[in-house]
């Protein structure tokens, strides 16, 4: 059985956050729809507020903290990505765009994507196609033709499957599955491990 590597941005900055909501009912209907097409799936949930200190580090030394090497490492590995972001100012946030900033460009060439906004009010639901999807395209991925907004109301309803926001959330995750299904664009392979020098020497030793 094929596996399929998701990762899952969310870059809400409240505990509970709308971000991390819509971030999880995505993932969770995109892994649903992956299993029913037969696949295994392997799904990480990233809170970029957890990293914000490590993001604005690296633009200082240069250099990520090993959480964030982790982080930049899994998604370089992932086959898809789900990434959601509260609005600010009309456009992604600062937290958003930082994080897409430290990770190497190249590396999210040709991977699925799958969009998500959260706002206090539906005038900003433009900002997936007027910021984040030019912002992918840039990046050269495979974005889901439907993004998935969600404003205020949207949460007001009970949690049957039969919502709204549901209808949408599954609509866009069965287009971002069909992205990810048959042969996909080459992963970047998980750096290798560095061993400690005096295992290393004793297994130099050893085989002598």
């Amino acid at each position: 059985m094929e596996t399929r590597r998701l990762t899952v941005l969310s870059a809400g900055l409240g505990v509970p956050s709308s971000s991390r909501l819509l971030a999880d009912q995505l993932a969770a209907s995109a892994e649903r729809q992956l299993s029913a097409s037969g696949y295994a799936v392997s799904v990480d949930v990233v809170e970029l507020r957890d990293l914000a200190v490590d993001i604005a580090n690296n633009f200082v030394t240069g250099y990520a903290a090993p959480r964030l090497a982790e982080v930049i490492a899994a998604v370089e590995a992932s086959d898809g990505i789900i990434a959601v972001s509260p609005v600010f100012s009309a456009s992604y946030s600062g937290l958003f765009k930082s994080f897409i900033d430290v990770l190497d460009p190249a590396s999210l060439e040709g991977k699925a994507v799958l969009l998500g906004a959260t706002a206090g009010t539906d005038r900003h639901q433009m900002v997936l196609d007027f910021a984040m999807r030019p912002l992918f395209i840039y990046l050269r991925t495979r974005i889901a033709a439907s993004a998935v907004f969600a404003g205020p109301q949207d949460w007001g309803n009970p949690d049957d499957g039969g919502s709204p926001l549901s209808a949408r959330i599954d609509r866009a995750a069965g287009e971002f599955v069909g992205l990810l299904q048959g042969p996909q664009p080459a992963r970047k392979p998980a750096p290798l491990e560095s061993l400690p020098f005096d295992q290393l020497l004793a297994d130099i030793s050893g085989r002598q």
